[in-house]
């Protein structure tokens, strides 16, 4: 992407008051939330300007989501890798040591 495809995507956040980062829910919970608001229909924007700009902007960001492309298959992935997502490894590696969860135990 050049400089100018992430001036647009920059500016489209910023009119939809997203951060950083946002997921695809939280855009279009951000394009319903201010079309509700900025509709001409339900009173908010009487000529429609901002609504211009408001679907402007979501259409920019969905495009971009929309030709993201998304990795299908791990990388360098072998047969030793698999026992990496075993699910109870999983549990054991993030909650083991919590007493909740069966580490330590407590005392009654």
């Amino acid at each position: 992407m050049n400089s100018k495809e992430w001036q647009a995507i920059e500016k489209a956040a910023k009119v939809l008051g997203l951060n950083d980062r946002a997921t695809l829910g939280e855009i279009k919970r951000a394009f319903h939330r201010l079309s509700k608001l900025y509709h001409p229909d339900t009173g908010g924007d009487a000529n429609g300007e901002k609504m211009y700009v408001i679907t402007a902007a979501y259409e920019t960001l969905t495009r971009y989501c929309d030709s993201y492309r998304y990795p299908l298959k791990r990388e360098n992935a072998g047969e030793d890798d698999l026992d990496i997502y075993d699910p109870e490894d999983w549990w054991r590696a993030r909650f083991g040591q919590d007493p909740l969860w069966g580490g330590k135990k407590r005392k009654p």
